[in-house]
């Protein structure tokens, strides 16, 4: 009881977090301009959007069909897709939930281990992060000059706030007791932890998972994941990329100026917030306006019909996927008893 409370109460935290940032983003600026920009935007760029953005999750079932087959697995690809779509549909609603979802139902489906399934998952994330990072680098080192104000401004200076004497006692303090402390107290009564039988389900789990993380490390199949990743954040690009026809404001900037929102506009994404709503629209509306100085409603535009159509296609495809992968079994094995 007292965990589902917290749960909620993380929920709301964070989406007030979000609907703090969407008051930031429409804050002095037209919200009929804006509107306008939306009903007269180019639909036929967002359809594109789309197919592109379901043939990246495409490709990420296939690489991660990949890690399965790595562990000794065989699941058709369209059951992992499924599997995909519905934790990505999970994630609008709670954010990091996919992840366990997704392995979840596929768990169900075809009898594999979740601890196992979960390492997988945990490998492609620790991956695409560094995949994440990498490209966000080659953007800061090949737009030095586009992205010198706006790193200043959004990076620089938050860093030099809070790099006074106050606040570095106080960052002291936290690692302190996030860290050092717990360690401390797992050192001193560890033989009594060791006895409980949380730290044995504990030490399963972690086991499950170390097996999960390691596939990549001994799969033969290392060229075609990396083929794959190529694959999936090209899509990705590609997916921000045909949106810019979408808006007269936006239809002129280059298949780079797409790597570097697709990139950037991606923090936004994996903000801890329900579907990314406000800081995908703060972060993407930031880089418009800053790098490539487009008027911000326009620009606010933008962020709004791309993860606007982007969630529309995760929410449609996800509970098609929901109603293929669990409902339509629950109800095969009801007719059957």
């Amino acid at each position: 009881m007292k965990k589902r409370i917290f749960s909620v109460i993380q929920y709301l935290f964070f989406l007030l977090i979000g609907i703090v940032l969407l008051w930031l983003v429409f804050r002095k600026i037209d919200i009929n301009e804006v509107f306008h920009e939306i009903r007269e935007a180019r639909y036929i760029w967002l359809l594109g959007s789309i197919i592109l953005g379901i043939f990246s999750h495409i490709a990420r079932a296939i690489r991660w069909n990949i890690l399965i087959r790595s562990m000794g697995y065989q699941v058709e690809t369209s059951t992992t897709f499924f599997a995909v779509m519905v934790g990505y549909l999970a994630n609008m609603a709670f954010p990091r939930l996919g992840e366990v979802t997704r392995c979840g139902v596929l768990s169900k489906k075809k009898n594999i281990p979740f601890t196992s399934l979960f390492g997988t998952v945990i490998s492609e994330r620790v991956f695409d992060m560094i995949v994440l990072a990498l490209i966000i680098l080659s953007v800061i080192f090949l737009q030095l000059g586009l992205l010198k104000a706006f790193v200043d401004k959004y990076i620089v200076s938050s860093l030099t706030g809070m790099a006074n004497q106050e606040n570095l006692y106080l960052l002291l303090v936290a690692i302190f007791i996030i860290i050092i402390l717990p360690l401390i107290f797992i050192r001193i009564f560890f033989n009594r932890i060791r006895q409980m039988k949380v730290y044995s389900r504990v030490s399963d789990f972690m086991k499950g998972l170390l097996n999960g993380i390691k596939t990549i490390m001994h799969m033969r199949e290392k060229w075609q994941f990396i083929g794959w990743t190529i694959v999936i954040w090209l899509f990705y690009t590609l997916m921000t990329y045909s949106a810019f026809f979408a808006l007269e404001a936006t239809s002129h900037l280059d298949f780079f100026d797409g790597v570097t929102v697709m990139a950037l506009g991606s923090l936004g994404i994996v903000a801890p917030v329900p579907g990314g709503i406000g800081a995908y629209q703060f972060v993407v509306k930031a880089i418009l306006t800053e790098i490539y100085l487009i008027q911000s409603e326009p620009a606010v535009s933008f962020s709004i019909i791309l993860w606007a159509a982007q969630s529309i296609m995760i929410v449609g495809v996800g509970i098609f996927s929901y109603y293929l992968l669990v409902f339509k079994k629950a109800k095969k094995n009801n007719d059957n008893t």
